[in-house]
């Protein structure tokens, strides 16, 4: 094959699968509500269960659902029938997933599920299936037939099972109103959970590193302030410590191209007045937001009096891995 071949046949493989998806859109009715409705009425956790390649879809939307507001795990059928059933309480619930709907390791699992009365949300290929029958509520996941062009490897069937399974996670997540708190909660870890939990307190310049100067201080006292503290800019604040405004690096660059004296001035002549600020308790990703959209590389934190309380730059952020 050439390197033209190859592309032809990854086009291909996609224009099916998006074909597979157009196919599922139109299998969608009034049990994909019930399977929501049986989910956020469970008291107990989403158990999601297949085998072979739909195990390894299952346990992707049981991880899913899991970090989305819905607790849930995956649990192998074959282990199940051998102990593993056990994990299973009364107040959980099922998702089972087969292509055929008549995987033997899951639909062997059915009547010891109907003996506690759990319920069972099957999400198969084949409508007319053991497992489709069986179940308490049916998604049908059918297609007209798989990317392979053997048609035999399950590839636009796995990937019709998967979105289904995000679909539901998704809905779910709006209908608990699941925010961005909540996802926080179960993301911790790496640069996502930084994004999500980072505040502008924590990664702030406090006290004395905080780089500030009176209203009546001299162009060179505030200059000498900016040296100092090293963030490229300095707060200029009225005698109720409140922000007036900021005198940045761009601003002495304005002021030098100006031929001005800088020993006559006095920094509430030259400073831009007001400008932008930010909530401590903002979370430090919408600090980057801000920034970038007003094209600015640092800001003064003020609280709910307006005062300064803090100072952040673009680095501080580098640094701290929100960006």
């Amino acid at each position: 094959m050439t390197a033209t071949d190859f592309l032809a046949s990854a086009r291909r493989t996609l224009q099916l699968e998006i074909a597979a998806l157009e196919e599922v859109t139109q299998h969608l009715d009034a049990d994909f509500s019930r399977a929501c409705d049986l989910v956020l009425n469970c008291s107990g956790r989403v158990v999601v269960t297949g085998m072979g390649k739909s195990g390894h879809i299952a346990n992707k939307i049981a991880a899913t659902l899991a970090s989305t507001g819905t607790p849930a795990f995956f649990m192998h059928p074959g282990e199940a029938s051998h102990g593993d059933l056990g994990m299973v309480t009364r107040s959980d619930l099922v998702v089972a997933l087969s292509n055929s709907g008549e995987t033997q390791e899951v639909t062997s699992l059915l009547p010891q599920l109907k003996r506690l009365g759990i319920p069972v949300v099957s999400i198969t290929g084949a409508p007319a299936s053991t497992l489709a029958r069986e179940a308490s509520v049916h998604l049908n996941a059918s297609i007209s037939r798989e990317a392979c062009p053997l048609n035999l490897a399950p590839t636009s069937s796995t990937t019709a099972a998967l979105v289904l399974g995000d679909a539901l996670a998704i809905a779910l997540l709006e209908a608990r109103g699941f925010g961005p708190d909540d996802f926080a909660r179960s993301h911790p870890g790496g640069s996502l959970g930084r994004r999500l939990l980072l505040r502008v307190a924590d990664v702030m310049h406090k006290g004395t590193a905080i780089p500030q100067v009176k209203s009546s201080a001299s162009l060179r006292e505030a200059l000498l302030e900016m040296t100092r503290k090293g963030l490229g800019f300095t707060c200029i604040l009225d005698e109720q410590e409140q922000l007036l405004g900021v005198y940045t690096d761009g601003d002495l660059r304005r002021t030098l191209d100006q031929q001005a004296n800088l020993h006559d001035l006095d920094v509430a002549q030259l400073m831009t007045r007001g400008g932008k600020s930010i909530h401590p308790e903002a979370l430090a990703a919408e600090a980057v937001h801000l920034m970038e959209e007003s094209e600015i590389n640092a800001l003064p934190v003020t609280n709910d009096r307006g005062q300064v309380v803090g100072a952040l730059n673009m680095h501080d952020l580098l640094k701290a891995g929100v960006i």
